[in-house]
């Protein structure tokens, strides 16, 4: 009889413990220079992605980062150019590389993960938030892009006031017009780009997963092999540019697309 109550009290304080993990929520705030914003993300639905983003943050490499990408009624996207300790542009240092895990579907106010075209399983560091619902691309392109968080309270005004910026090729940029960015002569300056301050984690209280609804992703259901990205002009490819795009803004200037 001792085993079988040990047993029930050990049997019990697992369960507890499954629940607590359940309900866990972290909230992180985004502080930018247009304001900032707030993502309650997924701890425990899609718990390696959300592991790997809050390594990120609590590593700092989010800090001074620019949001290189802003497709009008699309998406917004950062997490891969950062200023240096010498106030230039530079490559985010990037940890491995995380599993795929696209549970949620792609609608309005999520974040997701981007990620190399044709490669499921390549994020790292960079992320992006829906600006429209993008579920019927992104959801089954490339095995589906893993949602693990959304904009809460009032911060999709936010986004949507980024979104709107004038551009240069596909980078937001403030106070800086088609004609500047059209002279290669003329380089925009810190204050022109949408920078990052920081990202910081604001409560991690298991309860603030009481209002979470996640829209489950049920086209992936649908897939039976890799799906790849179309490459549409609507946007459809997600893809690491970090690599051209820090190339045009540290060497020379916005590439135009």
């Amino acid at each position: 009889m001792i085993k079988i109550k040990n047993a029930t009290k050990v049997a019990s304080l697992l369960s507890a413990l499954v629940l607590s993990a359940s309900a866990q929520a972290t909230i992180v705030e985004f502080q930018t220079s247009q304001q900032s914003f707030k993502v309650n993300l997924y701890d425990n639905q899609v718990p390696e992605t959300v592991a790997n983003f809050l390594k990120y943050v609590e590593a700092n490499r989010y800090d001074e980062s620019v949001l290189h990408r802003a497709i009008p009624q699309f998406i917004i996207q950062g997490g891969g150019i950062v200023y240096n300790d010498e106030d230039k542009l530079a490559n985010i240092e990037t940890f491995a590389a995380v599993k795929n895990e696209p549970k949620y579907s792609n609608v309005r106010g999520t974040i997701s993960m981007a990620k190399i075209p044709n490669s499921p399983n390549s994020a790292t560091s960079q992320w992006f938030i829906n600006v429209k619902d993008n579920s019927a691309e992104l959801d089954i392109q490339n095995s589906g892009y893993t949602v693990f968080g959304e904009v809460i309270d009032s911060g999709m005004n936010v986004v949507d006031q980024i979104n709107g910026l004038t551009r240069c090729g596909e980078v937001p940029v403030i106070n800086f017009s088609d004609e500047q960015c059209s002279n290669a002569d003329i380089k925009p300056a810190k204050e022109n780009l949408v920078v990052v301050y920081s990202v910081k984690v604001l409560d991690n209280d298991p309860n603030t997963a009481a209002s979470l609804t996640p829209k489950e992703n049920t086209l992936i259901k649908n897939i039976e092999k890799p799906s790849t990205d179309n490459g549409s002009s609507s946007g459809g490819t997600l893809y690491f540019a970090l690599l051209m795009l820090a190339s045009s803004l540290v060497c020379r200037r916005f590439n135009r697309a």
